[in-house]
């Protein structure tokens, strides 16, 4: 479990990482001063626990852009203040805590939010915010741009679903079982059939462009996905 700290205070940033790593000693924790240090780590997390009130980006910034790279974070606020609970609720935040900070109330919280990112994990959903649509990524064969739309490829599905989004976005949300071999290509690593130097056919036979100079990582990238645990249809 991955998890980030994110508070300005010192003491505080210890605190919430001494509490978690008491009771999930297991997890790998990040600690960070601002928001600003959390989204230029470019990290994945399980599990964010982030302070509102910040010098620079404030925490409910931090949370917005956050959501857009990484849309199944669990996002747990920890702040001194009420204020701002409406807008947590709107960023989808799955608990809003207020300090000082209740130890029992913490550990109760901690717990239901791994349990959350397990379930997340074991589901990995992708949120399209432009049209309130959720997809699970399992369904997703492949992901194709298109000018400036973005075409989604499903399984079964006779035709693509088409939104407006930034490939990079959807790259930073999706999981590591989809790979980006091409600039206008992302794939789901589980539904390869076959590959070259120049290509890769996906479930279904459909096509799509392997970048020559990718191709040496995309193989260890692959090869990696299939000793962790992934499927292969080769």
């Amino acid at each position: 479990m991955d998890i980030a700290v994110v508070d300005d205070e010192k003491a505080i940033r210890e605190h919430i990482c001494g509490l978690v790593e008491e009771r999930q000693p297991e997890s790998r924790i990040e600690a960070y001063a601002t928001g600003g240090e959390l989204l230029a780590s470019g990290k994945r997390f399980d599990i964010v626990f982030l302070d509102i009130q910040m010098e620079g980006m404030n925490g409910i910034e931090a949370a917005r852009s956050l959501r857009e790279k990484q849309g199944d974070t669990v996002l747990v606020f920890v702040t001194g203040i009420r204020d701002y609970v409406f807008d947590a609720f709107d960023l989808y935040a799955f608990q809003y805590l207020l300090k000082p900070i209740d130890e029992d109330k913490f550990a109760e919280v901690l717990a239901r939010a791994v349990r959350e990112a397990v379930k997340k994990k074991e589901r990995r959903v992708l949120f399209i915010k432009s049209r309130n649509l959720t997809l699970d990524q399992s369904e997703i064969l492949y992901i194709e741009s298109r000018a400036k739309k973005v075409e989604i490829h499903t399984k079964g599905a006779a035709q693509a679903i088409e939104i407006y989004a930034a490939m990079d976005e959807l790259e930073g949300q999706l999981g590591e079982n989809f790979y980006r071999c091409h600039r206008a290509y992302i794939v789901n690593m589980d539904c390869i059939t076959e590959y070259d130097g120049e290509s890769i056919t996906l479930t279904g036979g459909d096509r799509v462009y392997l970048t020559k100079k990718k191709y040496g990582e995309f193989v260890k990238a692959y090869m990696w996905h299939l000793q962790n645990g992934g499927v292969s249809s080769v």
